[in-house]
């Protein structure tokens, strides 16, 4: 309720300085926008040189908590081809695209994939499975050719390299994972991240800080202890978090049950640079925490 007011705030003041957003002198807004850090990294795979892509979510920031900026709205406003995730995973951008002005293609990077979901919300989380990206490649490559028919041959070509380096990945991975005793493959994380990762490599998820597919949920004293007991009864050695979450809890049920707390996976967000730079370099540190933990 609160993210939800301080958007159409947002709006209306934008509204009220003129009708709509002011563009930024001396600067021209990518056409091609994503909005995350990994999704923009693997649409430049697909795209190569043909276009400009740029992420609409700074790196390192956490879709689910993110306060839009009046700079959204204009690059929106000035965006032709918008690829999302979609799965209900950017809830900030709704108001904003219903009130931006212009035209643009969204796309929804995951359709097609089967989602996981719990009684009453789906699990976007999609990306943490690199045979799901597959499909987004696939998706995204469609609407780029699209959008842009004489760089057809060129997305196909880039498209069918990355889906290489992603299957590649997905051996990479087994083989990682392959250093871990199975009764020790236990996941803690902070909130219901790993589901997809999980079921891919043979992980069972113990349980959660925060029982949500979102970051933007807050646990009970009830639902803490219970996951006290959890750890406790299933033996899970490690807690693993996302870089941008706060730890506080985590530490606490850590020092109630002896367990490491893991605080620098990437999971929502690439990095300005290492460790996490790109979608592969950010499966590859993931999955290298992890099974350093576990192992």
């Amino acid at each position: 309720m609160r993210r939800s007011l301080f958007i159409w705030i947002l709006i209306l003041f934008i509204s009220a300085c003129g009708g709509s957003p002011a563009s930024t002198a001396g600067t021209t807004a990518p056409v091609i926008l994503t909005s995350t850090s990994f999704l923009a990294d693997i649409t430049r795979n697909i795209a190569g040189d043909r276009a400009t892509v740029d992420s609409l979510l700074p790196v390192g920031t956490d879709p689910h908590s993110y306060q839009p900026t009046p700079q959204d709205i204009t690059r929106i406003e000035h965006s032709k081809l918008l690829i999302v995730n979609g799965a209900d995973y950017e809830h900030f951008l709704e108001p904003l695209l219903k009130n931006a002005g212009g035209k643009r293609e969204v796309i929804e990077a995951s359709t097609g994939v089967n989602l996981r979901r719990d009684a009453q919300n789906l699990d976007p989380h999609v990306w943490l499975d690199p045979n799901n990206i597959i499909a987004c490649v696939e998706n995204i490559r469609e609407a780029l050719t699209h959008f842009d028919p004489e760089g057809a041959a060129v997305y196909k070509s880039n498209a069918e390299a990355y889906v290489v380096q992603l299957k590649n990945l997905d051996t990479w991975i087994k083989e990682q994972v392959n250093q871990i005793a199975p009764d020790r493959r236990l996941l803690i994380t902070n909130h219901e991240a790993l589901g997809y990762f999980a079921e891919r490599y043979g992980f069972t998820i113990s349980g959660t800080v925060i029982e949500s597919f979102s970051t933007d949920a807050s646990p009970s004293a009830k639902q803490i202890a219970a996951l006290i007991d959890q750890i406790r009864s299933s033996g899970a050695p490690a807690i693993f978090l996302d870089a941008s979450d706060n730890s506080a809890l985590a530490d606490q049920i850590a020092a109630e049950t002896g367990v490491r707390v893991i605080t620098d996976l990437h999971l929502e967000s690439l990095t300005d640079g290492a460790p996490a730079a790109t979608y592969l370099d950010m499966m590859k540190y993931n999955v290298s925490q992890i099974v350093n933990a576990l192992k």
